[in-house]
């Protein structure tokens, strides 16, 4: 069956469809939902509503554009909007925050160490830094996406990297003090 007719059989609420749906995409988006959820769990629940809120929405899906970008695009919002409940971004924005670059070309930071360290970044800045850096949105598109101004997603955003570059520091400090 082609993604076309799939998706014509879950605009029909076809439960078969909608299983052979979640089992074709619920993978890269568990993916997504790990990269902006707290924890494993939380990831797990949002990556549930995601779906329920696919297969509610899938009408208006008019295939026109990537059905995958649109999946995406729903399951962020989902992530998203859990935060949004609960007024995470309800920060002042701080002008005098001076914006840090990290360097991690050094061969002892792994992709592995990498990610966990973005993944302890506090809420506001963890999404801030996934949305901006790893997934390529503008400032001006974080603010709509998170309810908060352009101000405060440079601020949100240049505090996640000088939180990263201070741990990575450390972590290369102690692997100097190590290899002594």
């Amino acid at each position: 069956m082609s993604l076309s007719q799939l998706i014509e059989k879950c605009k029909n609420n076809n439960i078969k469809a909608q299983s052979e749906l979640y089992t074709l995409f619920s993978g890269k988006l568990f993916a997504l939902c790990l990269k902006y959820s707290r924890n494993y769990t939380e990831a797990e629940d949002n990556l549930q509503d995601a779906f329920l809120t696919i297969f509610k929405k899938i009408r208006q899906y008019e295939n026109k554009g990537s059905f995958e970008g649109w999946l995406k695009r729903i399951t962020v919002n989902t992530v998203l909007q859990q935060y949004r409940k609960e007024k995470v971004f309800e920060i002042a924005y701080d002008e005098n925050i001076d914006d840090v670059d990290i360097d991690i070309d050094d061969d002892r930071i792994s992709i592995d160490y990498l990610l966990q360290i973005i993944q302890e970044l506090p809420d506001r800045y963890r999404l801030v830094f996934n949305l901006y850096v790893l997934d390529g949105y503008s400032h001006k598109d974080i603010a709509d996406m998170l309810d908060i101004n352009v101000g405060t997603s440079k601020s949100n955003l240049a505090r996640a990297r000088q939180i990263l570059k201070q741990t990575i520091e450390v972590y290369l400090a102690s692997q100097n003090l190590q290899s002594l």
